[in-house]
């Protein structure tokens, strides 16, 4: 006697339906609008490791509370169970420009409290200035999905 080792396509269980689009946009748009928040205080810490003359312990803590937020902002967004294509395409788009922030910071900490410093690094230490244009691309990303929503 032989199993089956399919069941045979009537007999498979129906695939549940997602949540309408227009929940699944409301979802991701409510994390995005914490993470456009929560940009201004990381693009503050990541400036500041860019000051002139030495850095602050505050501005390593800032940095560091700084990336436990974005990365617990990561983690919602990457949890969210979209399933609409054009969202799920935002959803990814949106995790990399967060993993660009979390970077950004992580490199800002390296700059500003390197052990071994030379002109080259401190050259680019005083470069720093902020999150820039990707910052800006998370909040049009955000702006775009939340005009749909109205």
């Amino acid at each position: 006697m032989r199993i089956p080792l399919r069941l045979p396509r009537s007999a498979a269980p129906p695939v549940p339906a997602g949540p309408p689009r227009s929940a699944q946009v409301r979802a991701l748009v409510a994390v995005l609008d914490d993470a456009v928040a929560a940009q201004r205080p990381a693009d503050e810490a990541v400036a500041a490791c860019g000051e002139p003359g030495p850095v602050s312990r505050q501005t390593a803590r800032d940095c560091g509370l700084q990336s436990i937020a974005l990365h617990r902002l990561r983690t919602r967004l990457q949890d969210l169970r979209l399933t609409d294509p054009d969202l799920v395409l935002a959803q990814a788009q949106a995790a990399r420009l967060l993993s660009y922030d979390l970077w950004m910071l992580r490199e800002s900490l390296d700059l500003a409290f390197t052990v071994h410093r030379d002109a080259r690094t401190e050259a680019a230490r005083l470069r720093l200035n902020g999150l820039g244009r990707r910052a800006d691309d998370l909040r049009r990303l955000r702006d775009g999905l939340r005009a749909e929503v109205r």
